[in-house]
């Protein structure tokens, strides 16, 4: 009689396979810089490298490695290079990679409580860690009334924000309106036709010189809107916005939400990290008067993505609107109400364990660690300002308050675009682009894990020299 095939790999070949898998990781990292940081393949060609149906029996674990590497990695850019200079950082680290591993080895279901108690009890921990990691308001902590959770992302935050902002108004929906700047992120947008408000009921107050939002020009909306019967119920605000890294007037404007009764959001995304200096904790100020706030730990502060830490002054609110109880998830620890459900606080049932890698990457780095990447990069940025500055044929679009630089050559829009599209094309480094006062603006980004000043240096001589 013919023996079955065993498909899963055995103890032994999961062994053997894994360390050529920690070792090929090992040596990506190790030569990431020697790459094309923009990828340069063109649209559908890595597709047309891959076979047009799927393998019938299975194949070996060497050959998927090869294409890994020969198919999938040219067809990358390079988030982990030191000369990624785009967006935002997407900062690693093996710790965080680590905890990824051992998370994915575990397949942990956190749904509940009950389902993992270790998944739901850490997160808990390492997110009132946080609070004091980042001189945040007690009221975000866990033996208040408030609490903290794991979100993928900000954009999710400020979904569920809207969703109990939603439901605390209590108002007909089709009357409800949300506010945010002109330079908030496109998510709010996003989340208010997800959350069925009417997309003309959000309003993008205009920013300041500085293109943080105006408090008197949000006053003015909010009460034109009460005059047209309508009900403001949601105010996001961004510490760090995405184009040009503008601080909003948070104390202001959480007065002016705390006055007309308006759910107060504050999105940290990346910048909120730097709090972890007390030199930079002034971007919080007049956080005690947030509903929620949220940053991103998966873009400065070591940990892989999706890690978004979202915070709520008083969590009943955000449970009671998102809470549903099917009688499959009933269980007696729940009943108990002594212990959180992370499902009722996200969007969907199911949730990964994200605080492990969190939890790991503090540990190994420890506070003083994470603190010293975030004033190297700050002062490489503040350095880079000044090296634009000292050139007559540059100029600074906003003073960079933190390690985001916005620039731009007096040339003109066409100029921009052609040293934008040279350096990229080059694959030396990689730097993206926004529109401030209606101009094209160069964004100089310097955040990632192993960028040095040789790193910064060698892209402001590219950049001077038109790519």
């Amino acid at each position: 009689m013919t023996q079955p095939k065993h498909y899963h790999m055995s103890p032994e070949e999961f062994r053997h396979w894994g360390y050529k898998t920690i070792n090929w990781i090992a040596d990506y990292l190790e030569n990431v810089e020697n790459l094309p940081v923009l990828s340069q393949v063109k649209p559908g060609e890595i597709r047309a490298k891959l076979p047009a149906i799927p393998p019938q029996k299975g194949e070996s674990f060497d050959a998927i490695l090869q294409d890994l590497n020969q198919i999938i990695v040219p067809g990358l850019t390079h988030w982990q290079s030191p000369n990624f200079f785009a967006f935002f950082p997407g900062n690693n680290s093996a710790p965080s990679i680590l905890g990824e591993l051992i998370s994915a080895g575990m397949g942990v279901q956190g749904m509940l409580w009950a389902t993992s108690p270790a998944c739901t009890e850490l997160e808990t921990h390492v997110l009132d860690w946080l609070v004091d990691m980042l001189g945040l308001p007690n009221q975000f902590k866990s033996s208040g009334t408030g609490g903290g959770v794991i979100q993928d992302s900000a954009s999710s935050a400020a979904l569920v924000a809207l969703i109990a902002a939603r439901e605390v108004a209590k108002a007909d929906t089709s009357q409800l309106v949300a506010y945010t700047s002109t330079q908030g992120h496109s998510s709010i947008e996003k989340g208010v036709k997800i959350a069925g408000l009417r997309r003309e009921n959000l309003r993008l107050v205009e920013v300041d010189n500085n293109y943080a939002m105006r408090p008197d020009l949000l006053q003015k909306c909010i009460e034109a809107d009460l005059k047209a019967g309508l009900t403001p119920c949601y105010l996001a605000a961004t510490v760090g916005t995405t184009s040009s890294n503008a601080i909003d007037p948070i104390p202001e404007l959480g007065a002016i939400a705390q006055k007309h009764n308006i759910w107060f959001h504050v999105d940290g995304a990346m910048s909120g990290t730097a709090a972890l200096c007390p030199e930079f904790r002034w971007i919080h100020q007049g956080l005690e008067l947030a509903d929620s706030y949220c940053f991103n730990p998966h873009k400065w502060m070591m940990v892989n993505f999706d890690c978004n830490c979202f915070y709520v002054k008083d969590r009943t609110k955000l449970i009671k609107a998102l809470s549903i109880m099917p009688e499959f998830l009933k269980n007696q620890a729940t009943a108990s109400g002594e212990v959180i459900d992370y499902r009722d606080w996200q969007i969907p049932l199911g949730r990964r364990f994200r605080s492990l890698k969190l939890w790991f990457v503090i540990r190994h780095y420890g506070v003083e660690g994470l603190k010293h990447y975030v004033r190297k990069h700050v002062a490489l940025a503040q350095e880079f300002a000044q090296w634009v500055s000292a050139d007559s044929r540059f100029e600074l679009v906003a003073n960079p308050p933190l390690n985001l630089v916005c620039f731009r050559h007096q040339g003109g829009d066409e100029v921009n675009q052609l040293i934008l599209d040279n350096l990229n094309a080059s694959g030396k480094i990689y730097l993206s682009s926004t529109k401030l006062d209606h101009k094209l603006t160069l964004r100089m980004s310097i955040g990632q894990a192993t960028t040095e000043k040789i790193n910064v240096e060698q892209a402001w001589q590219l950049i001077s020299s038109g790519g």
